[in-house]
């Protein structure tokens, strides 16, 4: 059993949350308001799950979750997470979250910004190519045919094997992509961002399994390492 911290308990987190806690996992929720807006997510998602402050989520947490728009990035505190696993699942769309200055002055890739805000902590892009709607719905039993993958990235081997062995938990087989800075494999506008969409219903429509060939395939589009 693991305990999840939740900076951001969104779309993406309360769904990741709702997964983890069905894996027999512990989470702790957080936001950038109180915890008291958090309660009845909490309530919802029964006793293993709590509501706290991001700083508190970031003490307690075995390893933590960052899902917030990323013009936020700095709210996210740095202190507690240092030496502690950190999954980025943050991607740069400046029409629906707002502009992040140093990304469009090409002073830091987005892939990237996350990292260089926390640099004491192991980062692991994982969760960010998947639609949330879709996410909570692809999970499948080790072995099944129609398991599909997630791309992750990151510079430390042992964090990725960490955030590897949570992702099987939830229902979902790994492609390890590299490297952080390869992460820009699975960024928006790159097939592998796309990879668990229908063409013809996109986010309307069911989420479309991915296996890793099938992955493998869309991410050499964006070149190797």
């Amino acid at each position: 059993m693991t305990t999840i911290g939740f900076i951001g308990s969104g779309n993406v987190g309360s769904t990741l949350a709702r997964l983890a806690i069905d894996a027999g996992h512990d989470v702790i929720l957080s936001n950038s308001r109180a915890p008291e807006t958090l309660q009845d997510l909490a309530t919802q998602l029964g006793p293993r799950a709590r509501a706290a402050t991001p700083a508190e989520a970031a003490v307690a947490g075995d390893l933590v979750v960052v899902t917030i728009p990323i013009r936020a990035y700095r709210q996210v505190p740095a202190e507690p997470l240092q030496g502690k696993i950190v999954i980025d699942t943050l991607n740069y769309d400046p029409a629906r979250q707002g502009r992040v200055p140093e990304i469009d002055a090409d002073d830091t890739p987005a892939h990237l910004l996350l990292r260089t805000h926390l640099p004491g902590s192991h980062i692991v892009k994982a969760f960010s190519n998947i639609f949330f709607r879709h996410l909570a719905t692809l999970g499948r039993p080790a072995g099944a045919p129609d398991r599909s993958a997630l791309p992750i990235a990151g510079d430390d081997i042992a964090a990725k094997r960490t955030v590897a062995t949570l992702i099987d938990s939830l229902g979902y087989d790994t492609f390890d992509v590299g490297p952080l800075a390869e992460s820009r494999r699975f960024a928006p506008g790159t097939p592998a961002q796309h990879a668990y969409l229908d063409p013809d219903g996109m986010f309307a429509a069911p989420g479309r399994p991915a296996s890793a060939d099938h992955l493998a395939k869309l991410l050499a589009t964006q070149g190797t390492p």
